[in-house]
């Protein structure tokens, strides 16, 4: 783990290596910031759905998905509350193979990720074709625990990762950008942590820190609420 810097995220300096973007700290935990574990499908009853603009819509169930080419992936990822775990190990299959068996029709250009306790998050197309993204059920060669997501969850390593949604259950194709649960709450639409886009209007600026983490808690509030 980084030693402890007590400067702001903005006043710290960039990182020589290139691989954690601008405000993040490395961590080798894995925290666990969800307001609470949803009631999650059990293994033996999980599927899921590809649907929306494609020409085959079908369904899987455990089995069926674990018949599908599985590969391994070691990747980084970034957390919108600062933090950034480095070659992350997980073990699932590209939604490139889910795509193709659905047959993506021409006018789409979304999908949105729907998981058990009503969550979801919105991407584009692009950003989670061409091996960019993938359905994780194992990480760090272990069946993925339910507090991280199992038994299954996506991951877009690209993106923060409020949208690689844990307890998946659907990927819907569309023409249309449908926000999905924190992006409804203020969170930024598209989330580059490259670009530090943690909130709606607030990317891109210093100022931002004390406004953006004042946002954070009332979303936070919401979040609990909801529970």
């Amino acid at each position: 783990m980084t030693d402890f810097d007590p400067r702001p995220p903005h006043a710290r300096p960039a990182d020589p290596t290139g691989r954690i973007p601008p405000g993040q700290r490395v961590t080798e935990k894995f925290p666990v910031l969800t307001a609470g574990t949803p009631r999650v499908t059990p293994q033996q009853d999980w599927t899921l759905t590809i649907d929306g603009l494609v020409d085959g819509p079908f369904t899987l169930d455990w089995d069926g998905f674990h018949a599908l080419p599985q590969q391994e992936f070691v990747t980084d990822i970034h957390c919108v509350t600062r933090w950034s775990k480095l070659d992350t190990v997980w073990h699932g299959v590209s939604l490139d193979t889910l795509f193709a068996q659905a047959g993506v029709q021409a006018k789409a250009a979304y999908v949105q990720a729907y998981a058990d306790g009503d969550y979801s998050s919105n991407l584009n197309l692009r950003d989670v074709t061409g091996g960019q993204a993938f359905v994780a059920t194992r990480f760090g060669g272990k069946p993925l625990t339910e507090e991280h997501g199992g038994p299954a969850r996506l991951v877009v390593p690209k993106l923060y990762f409020w949208k690689s949604a844990k307890w998946l259950r659907r990927l819907t194709l569309s023409e249309w950008d449908i926000k999905g649960f924190w992006e409804r709450l203020g969170y930024h639409n598209y989330g580059d942590p490259w670009k530090e886009q943690r909130y709606r209007g607030l990317d891109d600026t210093t100022a931002s820190t004390t406004r953006s983490d004042g946002l954070a808690r009332r979303i936070r509030e919401a979040r609990l609420k909801k529970d």
